[in-house]
């Protein structure tokens, strides 16, 4: 079943699964190989449940302001931002083509008691059984994609008219390439060599073109900077490194 999705998702990189999949005994490792995501992920959950708060009239600083909403975790790892979102109140469901990357994500959300719908699958696969949600998420998905347009079409296909897609990635700059691959790879050793590569990395303007032709609608952009005086990643102005964008679906008319 698994073969199967992955060889109808045609802008899956089976080598880039293949090299995260091999991540999974650690991927919960705060000081392991995931160490940077973890430390990224406060931020960008910050801004998403901001953004989605902002789409669905929610008080953003609520116990739990998603409380209601059905949303899918497109390309989820061993869970590391489907969790926070089960928190804040949402109906997760968390997909990922790497079964082992999905047994880890079952056996850690089982510990923490909570209640997350985790498939071995591909957006593809759900987009063709009609699944639909208010919020469909692909965070550090785009960059390890073969097809960015493609793949910006069928996650918004999956968002429910009314809906919201949201995405996290890098931008294609020099500054880019300094800091994520020279820096975080091949100095500072927070990510494992060949975890990206700078070509598909993808700009603000290439992704917003994607989701306009997919019929989404641009509407936040915001840059994602780590301080490290603060040993902290924040919101910021300058999406010259890491940003997120989300774009809506029009309500049916």
């Amino acid at each position: 079943m698994v073969m199967d999705d992955r060889a109808h998702a045609p802008s899956l990189d089976k080598d880039e699964v293949a090299r995260f999949e091999a991540l999974a005994a650690r991927w919960w490792d705060p000081e392991g190989p995931m160490k940077p995501l973890h430390r990224f992920n406060p931020a960008r959950v910050a801004i998403f449940r901001d953004a989605i708060a902002a789409r669905f009239h929610r008080d953003a600083r609520a116990m739990r302001p998603l409380e209601g909403l059905r949303l899918l975790d497109v390309g989820c790892g061993a869970g590391v931002l489907a969790e926070p979102l089960a928190r804040l109140g949402a109906e997760v469901t968390a997909i990922d083509p790497a079964p082992d990357l999905i047994a880890a994500a079952r056996a850690h959300a089982a510990a923490q008691d909570l209640q997350i719908d985790y498939r071995s699958a591909t957006a593809e696969t759900l987009a063709a059984e009609g699944a639909s949600f208010d919020v469909v998420v692909a965070s550090e998905v785009v960059e390890h994609v073969t097809n960015v347009e493609a793949f910006v079409a069928v996650v918004a296909s999956l968002a429910r008219p009314g809906g919201l897609a949201l995405f996290s990635t890098i931008n294609r700059t020099l500054a880019a390439h300094a800091l994520v691959i020279i820096g975080a790879e091949y100095v500072l050793r927070w990510l494992p060599r060949g975890t990206h590569a700078y070509e598909k990395f993808v700009t603000p303007e290439e992704l917003g073109r994607a989701c306009r032709l997919a019929g989404l609608e641009v509407s936040d952009v915001r840059g994602v900077k780590f301080n490290p005086l603060r040993n902290l990643w924040a919101a910021s102005d300058d999406v010259a490194v890491n940003y997120t964008l989300a774009a809506a679906r029009p309500d049916v008319a």
